[in-house]
């Protein structure tokens, strides 16, 4: 078997002191996330985040900065996924139709993120929002797709 990782984007959307989150069936559990995805080929990194905050959300964003790339091997299957994770703006809700096993779109604050614990997706939920808040946002130019 040949070793593949998984590219994938994720978004941290905060508005009012609330962050755009999902509720999603992920192997048969509710589990919440951000709005996350595997980047399609011949798509480029940024567009696969706004494609996935849209499908997932129905919200549509501008990708303001670059947060981090992080690397998860997950239990349950064994994959290494690639996370490249980056601060958007809401601009507007554009559809309610969401993509399928999506449950529904919530507007939570930090706290009521952390009540939710055990039914993240990963670790990288919670690590995600600590670096928006904490750290250092890197300009998108750090990017660069040929």
């Amino acid at each position: 078997m040949i070793w593949t990782p998984h590219a994938t984007v994720a978004v941290v959307v905060e508005k009012n002191g609330k962050y755009l989150m999902v509720e999603e069936v992920c192997d048969g559990e509710t589990v919440f996330n951000q709005p996350a995805g595997h980047v399609d080929e011949d798509e480029s990194i940024l567009d696969a985040a706004i494609r996935e905050t849209v499908e997932e959300t129905g919200w549509k964003v501008s990708i303001d900065a670059f947060i981090g790339l992080y690397t998860y091997k997950a239990p349950s299957n064994g994959i290494t996924y690639y996370r490249m994770c980056f601060a958007a703006t809401a601009i507007e809700k554009v559809t309610d139709q969401l993509d399928i096993g999506i449950i529904s779109e919530h507007w939570l604050s930090y706290n009521e993120i952390g009540n939710l614990k055990s039914q993240l997706r990963s670790p990288l939920v919670t690590q995600c929002i600590d670096d928006f808040k904490n750290k250092e946002h890197y300009p998108l130019s750090l990017i660069v797709e040929t």
